[in-house]
């Protein structure tokens, strides 16, 4: 279950609550009691970093490394200077 911060428009106090993602939003302030409390956008408590477990973990053989075995499938094409690669696209 997510962690949900709330601010009160009445008083300011910040709050947390631990709420399942289907449930209404509080409404009521704990500390003034006013129905004045906000949700607020918080980031997450958790970062994205390096080549990621999606790449390394859970993967055996070939399958190590999906995107780099993806690059070299698709090999980028030849390009004289123009949108079109000098094939003359008629968009111009």
């Amino acid at each position: 279950m997510p962690i949900y911060e709330y601010q009160c428009q009445a008083c300011g106090n910040e709050h947390e609550a631990l709420q399942k993602m289907s449930a209404d939003p509080l409404l009521i302030c704990p500390a003034c009691s006013e129905p004045e409390l906000k949700k607020k956008i918080s980031a997450a408590g958790f970062r994205l970093k390096g080549s990621g477990w999606y790449e390394t973990d859970f993967k055996n053989g070939s399958k190590k490394n999906v995107a780099e075995s993806s690059a070299k499938a698709a090999p980028a094409k030849a390009s004289s200077g123009s949108c079109c690669g000098g094939g003359g696209c008629g968009s111009h």
